[in-house]
């Protein structure tokens, strides 16, 4: 990773522009042009540097819901419950833990009939009971790593 390289994550973690043209004003901004900003981004997501280069939105400000559920997976089942649960294009990540209840997973939905129905049909498919943990407060922690 080069200078320049450190200089575009360390400027895209702060905001991106709301434009017709945002990388060319990130490029204008690291006096760079478009196509190496983009380029370089490719890069660094192919070669496993950034895991990840998108916006995180807010569900519930747009109206939708979100829930934090767990699973207690019996182990010899874990793979195959993961690969059933991830068929649902609700599951916005699924993820292990050492635990009595070792499989935690986030649900998105429109409404909060679609959770229900949605946690009903993945309790009714897998055959377990899918823990729900439904947020009771938020609070906004600024996380900002500069390379």
């Amino acid at each position: 990773m080069d200078k320049l390289d450190r200089e575009i994550i360390n400027q895209m973690q702060g905001g991106f522009p709301l434009c017709d043209h945002p990388y060319s004003v990130i490029a204008q901004q690291l006096g760079t042009s478009e196509g190496e900003l983009i380029d370089r981004l490719k890069r660094l997501k192919q070669d496993g540097q950034l895991s990840r280069f998108g916006p995180l939105y807010n569900i519930e400000k747009m109206g939708g819901t979100f829930l934090l559920c767990a699973l207690c997976v019996p182990e010899r089942d874990f793979d195959a419950v993961a690969e059933q649960v991830n068929q649902f294009h609700q599951v916005a990540h699924n993820y292990q833990r050492g635990h009595r209840l070792n499989m935690w997973f986030v649900l998105a939905t429109e409404t909060a009939e679609q959770m229900d129905s949605t946690v009903d049909c993945i309790e009714q498919q897998i055959g377990l009971t899918v823990h729900r943990f439904p947020k009771l407060d938020e609070y906004y922690v600024g996380f900002k790593l500069t390379v």
